[in-house]
Order: structure tokens, then sequence, then C-alpha cells
């Protein structure tokens, strides 16, 4: 056996939605250098023009998707021009998500307080915004009959946190959706067809950047929270998300399906004791 070989992603066709983000800008740098070719797709046309830049300069193939991951329109314009560039479709990852002020209890915004609108915001762009992308790439997928699907979802929706009340509803839900479409991708068209997703603990990003530490970098009171309930004592690192994505998204998980996996520091398995 072939441990290289069974871990790599050559001549794999992979797009990750929000791949201008933190966390799905590392994984389309660590997509590429296991070797597949990455779309980076993002609503901002130059922000996925220079991440697709960076990995070019570093030796690997990338192309700018601009997308709205909730706008079925520009997905589909999105996937014509990966068939139309390279051919096929064989891993996505759902990265685009996170939170907004309007759907988070803080401060003197009460649960009573938050209006409809602000709480469908949040579950369309992390639940809708996993589920279109799934719907306009995954078809492709079932063409080839061979596929990789892999969402992204978040501590939130394994245990209780305050004030993320939208946030952790659409990830709970990113969690059961995850199961119920690996179930449907593979009775229906094969096993090649597989679906699993990356539950995230805390990692600094653009958004939580402010909640988590202080303009001077120092922790806040929340982050110091995080950091008492995370074994490992600290944050997580971008690229640390790289490992278990190259994993579920390569040969080497192709009996993996249906399955949350957590890359947390610990976060999950404390009981806080």
């Amino acid at each position: 056996m072939n441990i290289a070989q069974l871990f790599s992603l050559q001549g794999k066709v992979a797009i990750v939605t929000g791949g201008t983000g933190v966390l799905g800008g590392a994984m389309t740098h660590g997509l590429a250098a296991a070797g597949a070719k990455v779309g980076v797709l993002g609503r901002r046309a130059e922000k996925a023009q220079t991440v697709a830049d960076a990995i070019i300069a570093s030796g690997g193939e990338a192309m700018a998707l601009p997308a709205d991951v909730l706008q079925s329109e520009s997905l589909h314009t999105a996937c014509q021009h990966i068939i139309d560039a390279w051919g096929r479709i064989d891993i996505l990852i759902n990265a685009a998500g996170g939170n907004m002020p309007d759907a988070t209890i803080f401060g003197e915004l009460t649960f009573f307080d938050m209006t409809e609108d602000a709480l469908n915001q949040v579950v369309q762009l992390n639940l809708n915004g996993s589920v279109l992308p799934s719907q306009v790439f995954g078809e492709v997928m079932v063409e080839q009959e061979s596929g990789v699907i892999i969402n992204i979802s978040s501590m939130a929706a394994q245990k209780i946190l305050t004030r993320v009340i939208g946030y952790s509803a659409a990830k709970a839900a990113i969690d059961n959706y995850t199961k119920w479409l690996a179930v449907e991708l593979a009775t229906k068209y094969g096993a090649g067809l597989r679906v699993n997703a990356i539950a995230p603990g805390f990692f600094i990003g653009e958004q939580n950047r402010s909640f988590l530490l202080n303009d001077d970098n120092t922790l806040t009171e929340r982050g110091q929270q995080i950091i008492d309930h995370t074994p490992m004592g600290r944050f997580g690192e971008p690229d640390e998300l790289v490992g278990t994505a190259v994993w579920l998204a390569s040969d080497a998980a192709r009996f993996v399906t249906g399955i949350v996996v957590p890359v947390d520091g610990g976060f999950s398995a404390f009981s806080g004791i």
C-alpha cells in the first residue's frame, strides 16, 4: 500500500466556498498542496483572485470563482467555468458561513428583541449556503458517480454556547444535513459519493477576533472562558484543519461517510471539571 498515494489529491478538482476567509483560505492552500486544482469561490472577486494567485505562486493550480452561495444562478455560472476549464468536480468544501451581530444575544439585545429577519439571515447563510452549492456541484458528482462533499460545522452545534442562537441552530442543522445527504447520495447514487463534516473548535477569524481578543491581543473574558475549557489551552491555527480536510477528501477515507470530525483541541471532550 502506497500511503502517500492514498492521501494524494493529484488530478482532483476541488471547490472551496468561502475560500477567501481565514479557514476556507487555509483549506484551499492545503488541497492545492496535496495536488488538487482548486476553485476559490467567494463573493469578493478581487479577494478570490488574490487567494488563487497565491496558490499559483506556490506552484499549485487555482481559479477564482466569484459567486454567492445563496444565489443559484451565480453558482451555476461558477460550475460551468470549472467544467469548461477542468472537466470535472471531485471535492466540494462548504466553508462559507459565519455569525451576524443581530442574531447574537449580547449586550442590550435579548432573545425577545431578536428579529425574525436577523434569524433568517444567519440560518440561510450557514444552512442554505451549504445546501445550494451541494445541489449545484453535487449534481456533477452524481453524473461522475464519484465525489466528496465536506461541510463545516461548529462546536456550537455540539455544545450550548451562550449568545450565538442563530448560528448554533444553523450549525446543528448542518450536522443533521451532513448525515442525511450522506445516506441519500450513497443509497441512491452509489458508494462513490461521500459527505462528511469538520467541526472546528475556536480559531481566530475576521468575525470573532473582537469577541476573543482585546486590541493588545490579550484574551477577552469570553476568550479566557474558551481557553479554560480547551484542554490544549490555546486557539487553533487555520492550517490545523488541513490534515482532516485532505484525509476526508482523499481515498484514505473512501469508506468514511456521514460523520462530523471535531478539530477542537479537546473542547468537545471536556466537561469543565
